[in-house]
């Protein structure tokens, strides 16, 4: 069905409207640019990490192209940028981890995936387990919804997302003693991925790591 969608519908670049792919080659290149760099926070970015996460790993900074594709996955239901989003995820975490054997992605409110018919985060998680080979597990849930935290200060981050993510039930044994690598599309400040550490130390997971597609500066 995706093989005669793309005939019948042929994919546009997300970053310049070139038909013919979902990110053409050109605008490609933004999310290769940190794959071979070493892990580990870049200088001019000595953020401590985030509470509960041993390590913050992205592909590209939220500028440009990227977060052109970004939004056209997230916003115009473009699908089929998962798989270079996540083929970049795994990309660079076959260089940069140091760690990890479960990919979990960071979920959307129930409400907001029926509004969008998937969730952004878990498409990037299975493309990027189809490539690392690492196994996908939607352990976590969205408690309640919050307010979107782009319009937010670093403190309101914090405090909208407080008690936000819990681990269902029937998946606390699937996690438990694993070193999970938290997947999602953007990390800003990183409260997002302490609330979901959070809730998955609560079920007594070995470790916590995190990659995402863009950090925002």
């Amino acid at each position: 069905m995706r093989r005669a969608l793309d005939l019948l519908l042929p994919p546009t670049c997300a970053g310049c409207g070139t038909e013919g792919a979902p990110l053409c080659e050109r605008c490609l290149v933004p999310l290769g640019r940190r794959r071979d760099e070493p892990p580990g926070v870049p200088v001019g970015l000595l953020e401590p990490l985030p509470p509960g996460i041993v390590q913050l790993e992205w592909c590209a900074s939220f500028t440009g192209p990227v977060r052109d594709a970004v939004h056209a996955l997230k916003y115009r239901g473009e699908r089929r940028l998962a798989g270079p989003l996540g083929a970049a995820l795994a990309a660079r975490w076959a260089r940069a981890g140091r760690g990890g054997d479960l990919l979990v992605p960071v979920p959307v409110h129930p409400s907001r995936r029926r509004e969008r018919g998937f969730d952004q985060a878990e498409d990037l998680a299975r493309a990027c387990g189809r490539v690392s080979g690492l196994p996908m597990h939607t352990a976590l849930v969205r408690v309640h919804r919050t307010t979107a935290q782009h319009g937010l200060g670093r403190a309101s981050r914090a405090a909208n997302l407080g008690g936000a993510f819990g681990v269902e039930p029937r998946s606390a044994t699937a996690v438990r003693g694993r070193w999970v690598v938290l997947i999602d599309d953007v990390t800003t400040t990183g409260a997002t991925l302490a609330e979901c550490a959070a809730a998955l130390h609560a079920t007594g997971v070995l470790a916590v790591s995190a990659l995402t597609v863009a950090r925002e500066r």
